[in-house]
């Protein structure tokens, strides 16, 4: 199925989910546990009539969910296809339907509240380092998974994905590692700025709001993402 287009994901207007890295997520609110297990039998039940299934995390008082297809069809300027990890029409049409029970079973959604967080590592080589990384992290099968680079990309979600940011050859000490933070686009701003209150500096907000870079008071540095709807759900 074919991965969906920034444009496509907006004109769905899907008010409780938010399109943050690979995938859709939400946060719905529940009172207990007992509660929490009901809105996912149902949500199981909707997963088993579309074929497809969400990534579940629950907790005290929440539900959180992730919907992305890793079967979704790329294709480069070629016009050669890839098969990746994204969004496709059918995360779209089951979130819809959790969010429909989610108003049956009269459950809130906290969107603003979910977060997506990636490790980035910059470098000159890598696809010399991605073997090692993925043999220490998850095991070799993570190698490559989901994407048309050296993304790590643990198939049970045991970790962040590990991603690799193409830089120019250099000496250590410099800074490798910075985390990638992948916002909703409705609290990216407020969360930035409550980290230039705490110390942060921005570094680089020329691609802002979809991507910012800040560091802290050491300087490293986190890069801020957000996909930032053309327009914005009421």
């Amino acid at each position: 199925m074919d991965m969906l287009s920034g444009a496509q994901i907006t004109a769905a207007a899907l008010t409780d989910w938010r399109k943050l890295g690979q995938g859709l997520h939400t946060r719905f609110l529940i009172s207990d546990f007992r509660q929490g297990v009901r809105f996912l039998s149902a949500i199981g039940e909707a997963g088993e009539a579309a074929g497809h299934h969400p990534e579940v995390r629950m907790g005290t008082g929440y539900v959180d969910l992730k919907l992305l297809s890793d079967d979704a069809i790329y294709r480069d300027d070629a016009g050669t296809e890839h098969q990746v990890e994204w969004v496709t029409q059918q995360d779209v049409d089951l979130a819809r339907r959790i969010s429909e029970i989610a108003a049956e079973q009269s459950l809130s959604a906290d969107p603003r509240s979910v977060t997506a967080i990636e490790l980035v590592l910059d470098t000159a080589n890598a696809a010399t380092l991605a073997p090692v990384w993925a043999a220490l992290l998850t095991g070799t099968e993570a190698l490559g998974r989901g994407t048309i680079g050296d993304d790590v990309r643990d198939t049970t979600s045991r970790m962040p994905i590990l991603g690799f940011q193409d830089t120019d050859p250099h000496p250590t000490p410099r800074q490798r590692f910075h985390i990638d933070v992948q916002l909703p686009y409705d609290v990216a701003e407020q969360r930035i700025a409550a980290a230039v209150a705490a110390g942060a500096v921005i570094v680089d907000d020329s691609s802002a709001p979809g991507h910012t870079v800040i560091a802290d008071p050491d300087g490293n540095k986190a890069c801020v993402g957000t996909f930032q709807p053309a327009t914005k759900p009421e």
